[in-house]
């Protein structure tokens, strides 16, 4: 496609702007982390990751799938003309979150310091526990923030808050504890930053709702929008991002609980490479995925299974090139963070190697939720994590990183084979790579 035939297309023009601005945010994120593994104790970035992904998991409960279900409202409000209403639906979400962030608490203090210390083995992980989950209102309320300003027509503002502007405290919080040798304070100043990056998110989105026309008509005119539809709307979308947030988190809970924080941060910067290729997969999904939804309404399968096939392909391109440069590379790349982290090479050969069987399998991951067979791709998916949990509980304490490398492979090849067999069986569609 020609530059100019790019820039008349508004869609495929924004998904390559966006593409940039997540690039962007990957960029920064290695920088970042090139900056820590030079110059912080393994066990302190370790204790980073770790609440990093606590926080992944536990907000993507407190968010409830609110952060996908927003802009699914503001569609059916710009449909009926009725985009004002938003800023009623926006708040009630809010209440919905602080509630199950309080809940989260709740249930915190319930499971008690003694029986967290006793399955880390670690006293200090209480603590850090304990400033995530007071942080977490802030952390949810940026990630629900994000997505409203996308909803709200701000798509590149919603990039950079996603991808680059969340890091920039914490990035500069890191460059000062390091000056002042503070670094003990890292995870305080990465929890610090969300709030001050929800209050921020939070005045942008009303000052977007003041601008809208009709902005008073709101309180006693959503009643079809009540708590009860936005939560029954909203949690079958978070139970897709839970499970895959569940995958990427189990494995750095145990090697924590077995193996130490120093394990975690060397393992982390493995996963962190392999991120790339999540990027990559996600940019065809995002560009393919309405294509999908249109061709299988209109029940149009030849023109579905040429886009299927060419979707596979293009992922099979892309993936194939960065896998083996890392592969033949990857003891040079795990150097230039520093030589200890060099012991995470196996691992990162076999997420590689796992990422590029993955991508066999073309768009699996999104053809059912495109297909309006979410609770089928939601079945499959609960099996994956299961099938995860038990590997890595088996798995880590005997092989560590290579062991937790060896269960998210294996849950990741399971839901993609599942899914394209069930594809091929209902839909009589080659989804693989062909």
């Amino acid at each position: 496609m020609g530059f100019n035939k790019i820039k008349k297309n508004p869609f495929v023009l924004q998904s390559l702007k966006t593409m940039f601005l997540r690039i962007i945010g990957v960029v920064t994120l290695f920088g970042f982390s090139l900056f820590l593994t030079h110059n912080y104790d393994p066990k302190i970035i370790g204790q980073f990751d770790f609440i990093r992904m606590v926080l992944l998991v536990l907000s993507s409960i407190c968010v409830l799938g609110t952060d996908q279900s927003i802009l699914y409202f503001t569609g059916i409000l710009k449909s009926r003309n009725e985009i004002q209403k938003l800023k009623a639906i926006y708040k009630k979400i809010v209440v919905i979150i602080f509630a199950l962030c309080l809940l989260m608490l709740f249930v915190f203090f319930v499971i008690g310091q003694n029986s967290i210390n006793i399955f880390f083995n670690d006293k200090s992980t209480y603590v850090l526990m304990a400033k995530a989950i007071i942080a977490l209102f802030f952390y949810s309320i940026t990630l629900f923030n994000t997505e409203t300003i996308r909803a709200l027509d701000k798509v590149y503002i919603a990039e950079l808050f996603r991808n680059t502007f969340k890091y920039v405290s914490v990035i500069f919080g890191a460059i000062i504890l390091f000056y002042y040798h503070q670094e003990a304070y890292l995870v305080d100043t990465f929890l610090i930053g969300f709030v001050a990056l929800a209050i921020i998110t939070t005045i942008i989105i009303f000052r977007l709702f003041k601008k809208q026309n009709g902005d008073l008509i709101l309180s006693n005119d959503t009643n079809s929008f009540s708590y009860s539809f936005i939560a029954h709307k909203s949690y079958p979308m978070a139970i897709s991002s839970l499970a895959i947030f569940l995958m990427m988190t189990f494995d750095i809970v145990f090697l924590k609980k077995f193996k130490g924080d120093e394990t975690v941060a060397y393992y982390a910067i493995a996963m962190k490479l392999v991120s790339i290729l999540f990027m990559i997969n996600n940019s065809v999904y995002i560009s393919v995925s309405l294509k999908i939804a249109q061709l299988y309404t209109d029940n149009n399968k030849k023109e579905l299974s040429k886009a299927l096939k060419q979707s596979a392909r293009m992922i099979v391109a892309l993936t194939l090139p960065v896998v083996l440069f890392v592969c033949l590379f990857s003891e040079n790349i795990l150097y230039f963070f520093g030589e200890n982290y060099t012991q995470s090479k196996q691992a990162l050969l076999i997420l590689m190697a796992g990422q590029l069987f993955a991508s066999f399998f073309g768009v699996s991951a999104i053809y059912l939720n495109m297909t309006g067979r979410q609770s089928v791709f939601q079945i499959v998916l609960i099996f994956a994590v299961l099938l995860n949990l038990i590997l890595n509980i088996i798995l880590i304490p005997m092989y560590s990183m290579t062991g937790a490398a060896i269960a998210f492979v294996s849950s990741l090849l399971f839901w993609n084979a599942v899914t394209a067999i069930i594809v091929y069986r209902k839909d009589k569609l080659l989804i693989v790579f062909h």
